[in-house]
């Protein structure tokens, strides 16, 4: 982006922060929107096959939701493409030639036409050669869908790969041609919260479960109860119900009876926000909540405040995980204290996953003969494995083709020092390489 493009960015930054306000769009936190556009995009004419063919400049299309109710997987977007497009300034060796890299940034503001949109537009539109995305299946989901449809190799992150890949019509062992995904999914999760709720004691074996009408949580759904029930847990789960809703009355009611004394979630962060204060007034306060999709990050822990103590989530990035950037080979404790000191903001887990996938980007782009062949691409992205920020990635090892799993471990957010809130590593029974900051408490004594 050069000084004489910025004020048409500033323009359709703010025409795209208009319609999202009218669509009912939040912004979230201090995490800045980033450019829903690019100019002076000159690819050649693309076929069905092709993008660019015979340009020396590789195209990566990157989409996540920067402003809406989901904003707080995105607070560490800017920094880390202004990484990523810093670390490949001087381009990548490709098909036996150096090529430049440009990143081009699309804002699904949290609604999953318009990451579809997007998606599309991108393709169609950008030229670009490959997609990846970042939060949640609002997200994933449908610029997966699109990027498939139109033969576009791309990855997309921090969506529970059930919720990812049944969720898109897949059964067991068959494939997408064009995608793939790294996260983790229901295993991961339940290995950890079990052992957390195995280790707390005088917490009875009653779940309350907390699982809207969406695709997270009937991934949920299909893969926890059975686990649940092994372990001797039986889950109180009340029907579904639409995300923004203002009043989780009837669902604290029906825990309350059941002295559900385990609570677990798969809400969006502010519904979230909205159940925990009114349970906390309504007199239902678990002895421990163990939670997924919410409280991933340092926002959602200020915005609840003192009700945040010791809420335990999953975590599979931090600065304490052993793992080193294979672009730049700076540490996850390096990544974590130059955003702090870029941005005066606390770390996100979100830096590593986002980070991952421009390191995949240049992996695959590096191992093919032409950048531009979307189905060399994709049938090196099918293949890929390497060790980066996120750690060791195997896509074709599974559970399915094209899915790179993560290994997980469980933090609870208590007081900060120099931030408000931390979120401290309390259980590594998954992942014993990762080190325990503290022991697991209560999240209510």
């Amino acid at each position: 982006m050069t000084a004489n493009e910025a004020p048409l960015e500033a323009e359709l930054t703010r025409r795209s922060l208009l319609r999202g306000a009218g669509a009912g769009a939040v912004l979230l936190g201090g995490g800045g929107v980033l450019s829903a556009c690019s100019s002076n995009l000159k690819g050649a004419k693309s076929s069905s096959k092709t993008s660019g063919a015979g340009s020396d400049t590789i195209k990566i299309g990157y989409v996540s939701p920067q402003t809406g109710p989901l904003a707080s997987f995105a607070l560490a977007d800017t920094f880390v493409v202004g990484l990523a497009r810093e670390a490949l300034a001087k381009g990548i060796k490709s098909g036996g030639k150096t090529r430049k890299i440009e990143i081009i940034v699309k804002d699904t503001q949290s609604d999953p036409v318009r990451a579809a949109s997007v998606a599309r537009d991108l393709i169609n539109n950008d030229k670009v050669d490959l997609v990846v995305a970042s939060g949640t299946p609002d997200t994933s989901n449908p610029v997966s869908d699109q990027c498939e449809a139109n033969g576009m190799p791309n990855c997309t992150t921090i969506v529970p790969w059930e919720a990812w890949f049944f969720g898109r019509g897949k059964k067991q062992g068959e494939s997408f041609k064009y995608s793939t995904m790294v996260f983790f999914g229901m295993k991961e999760f339940t290995d950890l919260f079990l052992g957390m709720w195995n280790k707390v004691g005088h917490a009875g074996k009653t779940v309350a479960c907390l699982w809207p009408n969406d695709v997270d949580a009937n991934a949920f759904r299909a893969g926890f109860k059975d686990p649940m029930a092994a372990g001797g847990y039986k889950a109180i789960a009340p029907n579904g119900y639409q995300d923004g809703i203002s009043d989780f009355s009837a669902q604290i009611s029906t825990f309350k009876k059941a002295n559900a004394e385990l609570f677990t979630c798969t809400p969006i962060p502010p519904d979230f926000n909205t159940f925990w204060k009114q349970a906390a007034q309504q007199g239902y306060k678990p002895r421990l909540a163990t939670v997924a999709k919410v409280m991933l990050f340092p926002s959602e822990a200020e915005a609840l405040g003192t009700l945040s103590n010791n809420i335990a989530t999953d975590l599979w990035w931090s600065p304490f995980h052993p793992y080193k950037s294979s672009l730049t080979g700076d540490t996850a404790k390096q990544l974590a204290d130059k955003f702090a000191a870029s941005t005066g903001k606390q770390w996100t887990q979100a830096l590593g996953s986002v980070y991952s996938l421009f390191e995949i980007a240049a992996e695959v782009m590096r191992a093919v003969d032409d950048p531009h062949d979307h189905k060399a691409v994709a049938a090196e992205l099918n293949k890929l494995s390497y060790e980066g920020m996120s750690g060791p990635l195997d896509f074709a090892a599974g559970p399915e083709p094209g899915i790179a799993l993560q290994k997980i471990v469980g933090g609870q957010w208590r007081p900060g020092t120099k931030f408000p809130w931390d979120i401290v590593i309390v259980d590594n029974s998954t992942y014993p390489a990762v080190p325990v900051g503290g022991d697991l408490a209560p999240t209510n004594a």
